[in-house]
């Protein structure tokens, strides 16, 4: 998956060692699981999360930490779809 990634997003390429091992940074842990967030988390594909990224400046997003997103509007739908569906059940 993370080979994958670097392909798609150049940017995302870690520093390897002599012997081509990936070396992988806190900065780049703190990539990963920023992208990770926004394709499995928000549902972005590869294209959205770029676009997103690119809109986020996500250098100083990293550095000060202010990861904030949309809240995921289709989870809470659904929690609330099942709470009506118990109620109505009880009823």
């Amino acid at each position: 998956m993370l080979r994958y990634w670097e392909s798609e997003l150049r940017w995302m390429a870690p520093q390897k060692s002599r012997s081509k091992q990936r070396l992988y940074r806190k900065r780049d842990i703190d990539m990963i699981l920023l992208i990770k967030k926004l394709l499995y988390g928000q549902r972005y594909t590869i294209a959205g999360a770029r676009k997103k990224l690119r809109e986020m400046g996500v250098g100083r997003a990293l550095e000060t930490g202010n990861l904030t997103f949309q809240t995921d509007h289709r989870a809470r739908y659904r929690k609330i779809r099942e709470e009506l569906v118990s109620i109505r059940a009880m009823l």
